[in-house]
């Protein structure tokens, strides 16, 4: 009984991500459908559809948070207006898949949702070469509930040299990897991947620099975090505290570029031959804003190890909606 549980458990978060999926692609065609029978000036009143979704489920560029809540509504708003985002991606061999989902609340709390999904590509077979083992499963998914409250605005208190600055907490549940950790005979726990979930405290502060030709966004933040590659890896049973930024150019009204670092922790022990450390991420990226409403995004980076393979090279898209 509890296997077939499992089964239909799998069955239904495959099925609840390609509905949000699904959900994204609807909402951008309704918006194509439409968007030519909006009036020129509800157009010019709506403020740019920044910032994009991370791939975390909260706002920010592919990999980092920014300060900035997504969709906040007009001055006064008790509830913004949700946004919808996907993000694709090839790491290596390795295939990701995001459904996001946020919605900002009096202006100060974005609430958020995201599941992920990482195609594992060929470390099933590594790991039943190493130890004989089927772990049964060829994709890990991931969820991200998170909460962020902006605690300073832009400018507050007519100080124009002053960053918004935002904090964030953000769950995290790994749907698979207690089940591949009881299929290898708690190996996993062995190096120090304690837990199907946990959770992680960010702290962002940005900038709009709007001295040089053109405007420049800056985001910084530390993030302690338990997760092992954001999670995908399990849990360990301690903090460890890295830093996250990026930059942003809006060199055209409609085109955005950027580039962003993530520092990773790397403090689980390894399985030798199988599973390598776990280094700092980056990407450059460019954005454009189609119209009011939705925003399309692609990125380069490299992630370095990826459980088994080395120099994972990444391409990404994303997309996303604002109602």
């Amino acid at each position: 009984m509890r296997s077939k549980v499992r089964h239909y458990g799998a069955k239904g978060l495959r099925l609840v991500w390609l509905a949000a999926f699904a959900g994204t692609l609807l909402a951008a065609n309704a918006a194509v459908a439409g968007g030519q029978d909006e009036p020129a000036t509800a157009q010019a009143s709506e403020p740019p559809p920044l910032p994009f979704h991370s791939i975390e489920g909260v706002g920010g560029v592919f990999i980092t948070p920014a300060a900035y809540l997504v969709n906040p509504g007009p001055e006064g708003a008790v509830l913004g207006k949700p946004a919808l985002g996907t993000e694709l991606a090839m790491i290596g061999h390795k295939d990701f898949e995001a459904a996001t989902l946020t919605w900002t609340i009096w202006r100060r709390l974005e609430l958020g949702y995201a599941l992920n999904r990482l195609g594992l590509d060929d470390l099933p077979a590594d790991i039943r070469r190493a130890t004989g083992v089927d772990i049964r499963t060829h994709d890990i998914f991931l969820h991200h509930l998170n909460a962020r409250v902006n605690i300073i605005q832009e400018n507050q208190w007519e100080q124009q040299w002053l960053p918004a600055l935002t904090a964030g907490v953000h769950y995290k549940h790994n749907d698979d990897v207690s089940d591949i950790d009881r299929r290898l005979g708690g190996a996993l726990r062995g190096i120090g991947m304690d837990g199907d979930d946990g959770l992680d405290f960010t702290l962002t502060a940005s900038k709009t620099l709007t001295w040089p030709p053109r405007p420049v966004i800056v985001s910084a933040g530390a993030r302690a975090s338990k997760g092992a590659q954001l999670g995908f890896l399990g849990f360990a049973d301690h903090y460890s505290v890295t830093f996250e930024g990026h930059v942003v150019v809006l060199v055209t009204d409609k085109i955005a570029l950027g580039a962003e670092y993530r520092q990773k922790p790397d403090e689980l022990d390894r399985i030798p031959g199988l599973i390598g450390p776990e280094d700092d991420w980056w990407d450059v990226c460019a954005g454009y804003i189609i119209n009011d409403h939705m925003t399309i995004a692609a990125g380069v980076g490299n992630f370095g190890t990826v459980a088994n393979h080395r120099d994972q090279t990444v391409l990404a898209a994303a997309f996303k909606y604002e109602f």
